[in-house]
């Protein structure tokens, strides 16, 4: 005996669907070729025969459902992948992040303090310093820029080197062994030959940041011993600085901020929030 088939009537309406769909692509497919003849013609003649554009009449409402659902669908796939999903955070950020009240000013030693427990590194992360300055203290410059020595630096080793020709040979063979250069002002015309290497790393010498000086070794001496540069984000009035490490004694952090924010100037800072990488911010009450 044969096999028996056993179909449900919704089973069947289904299988139907499916054909007349696969059908009306078919078609649409068919209507699209295009044959062209040539064989026989004088020279420059073309005759261009387009096949299977007679559709069956039944079947042209289908093909606009098809595809317009087929682009509908393409539609809803790129939202899905636009759409980000909801990051889910571990038990132990939550619980970090729950000591911490986000909208409280904390006095700096405490902030320091609750820097320290909110880390989530294993390793010494870093403690940054991320201020918003009244737009209206900068008047009409839009931007502030300027250099502070950290009393006690920032804990990463800086290696400051001073311009020459062998320097910009390295350069232009792409070999950048330094965190800051400075330069005599007559190193300048050499440098522009690699502008574009050091121009996108932050790395040419500037004077507005005072990385070009007509003394340079006192200049690497300065930069060497903990004196940074800070400056606006590009047309956003906020600075992001590195204070130190989580694993400095609160004292040393808290003369770090305190040189910062002195520098700057706190009637300029409208709000400033201290971190340790990867931690929750902690806002701190200005002075």
């Amino acid at each position: 005996m044969g096999k028996i088939r056993v179909a449900t009537l919704g089973d069947e309406q289904s299988e139907k669907e499916q054909k007349r769909r696969a059908e009306a692509r078919r078609q649409t497919k068919e209507s699209k070729k295009v044959h062209v003849e040539g064989v026989g013609l004088k020279g420059g003649q073309r005759v261009a025969a387009v096949e299977g554009t007679d559709i069956k009449p039944e079947f042209k409402k289908l093909i606009a459902e098809v595809e317009d659902g087929e682009k509908t669908e393409g539609a809803e796939k790129k939202q899905a992948k636009k759409q980000k999903k909801a990051r889910t955070r571990s038990k132990r950020y939550v619980e970090k992040v729950s000591l911490v009240e986000k909208n409280k000013l904390y006095p700096l030693t405490e902030a320091i303090s609750l820097v320290k427990q909110t880390s989530l590194t294993k390793f010494d992360g870093t403690v940054e310093l991320h201020i918003n300055l009244n737009i209206q203290s900068l008047g009409d410059k839009k931007d502030l820029r300027g250099s502070v020595t950290l009393p006690h630096g920032t804990g990463k080793e800086v290696k400051v080197v001073i311009a020459d020709d062998k320097i910009i040979a390295d350069v232009a063979e792409g070999k950048i062994n330094f965190d800051i250069l400075v330069a005599h002002p007559s190193m300048m015309p050499k440098l522009a030959k690699v502008a574009r290497v050091l121009g996108p790393k932050g790395l040419m010498p500037n004077p507005k940041n005072g990385t070009v000086s007509p003394d340079p070794e006192k200049r690497v001496k300065e930069l060497s011993h903990g004196q940074v540069n800070y400056k606006t984000e590009p047309d956003q009035p906020l600075i992001h600085m590195i204070v130190g490490k989580v694993s400095f004694d609160d004292k040393k952090l808290a003369e770090n901020v305190d040189a910062v924010l002195k520098s700057i100037g706190t009637s300029k800072i409208s709000r400033a929030t201290l971190a340790a990488t990867m931690g929750p911010g902690v806002k701190i009450v200005l002075g």
